[in-house]
């Protein structure tokens, strides 16, 4: 199959799993809003030039505030964690990009303890920019920081979940 229809298939598949499923699951507590569609982001290819990264982004986060319908919210993190992540991926792995090719980021190609690291620091990212826009006000600081948590543990549960469902094999490193 195909890098590119198997990269579209996965976004789909989380996308509807977001949407129908997450999405639909009554609250378990306030802080507590875990996300799963920003996934389809960090595993794209090494190969993805920031510029192609912040437009798939941009399209990506304009079709989930699209279901979510709020006004830019998704579009906006989901844009900030593409801008974020090339910097990460040269930090935790000083490569060349090209010699990474069009490998993805996973625990086979990083290694369990930098691939661990990229994803959450991704998902805080993502997280902490969406939960700001969300919230929008400054007056409890602790509150902000309790959903960012809780949020994020959930979410990286799910990712970890996604992680092994997918079963995305690769060269070691």
């Amino acid at each position: 199959m195909s890098p590119l229809i198997k990269h579209i298939i996965r976004g789909i598949i989380l996308l509807l799993v977001q949407l129908f499923l997450i999405k639909n699951i009554p609250p378990l507590h306030q802080f507590i809003v875990p996300y799963i569609y920003f996934v389809f982001l960090i595993w794209l290819p090494f190969r993805v030039t920031r510029m192609q990264l912040l437009y798939i982004a941009f399209v990506w986060g304009y079709v989930v505030d699209m279901f979510y319908q709020t006004p830019g919210l998704h579009l906006a993190a989901c844009v900030l964690l593409a801008y974020a992540r090339p910097a990460l991926v040269d930090f935790l792995l000083p490569k060349d990009s090209t010699e990474w090719g069009s490998e993805e980021p996973s625990r086979a190609t990083m290694g369990q303890v930098p691939y661990f690291v990229y994803v959450l620091i991704l998902t805080m990212v993502h997280h902490a920019w969406l939960i700001l826009l969300e919230w929008i006000q400054f007056g409890s600081f602790f509150y902000f920081m309790g959903k960012l948590i809780a949020t994020t543990t959930v979410s990286m549960l799910l990712v970890v979940i996604a992680d092994l469902l997918f079963n995305r094999k690769a060269s070691r490193r």
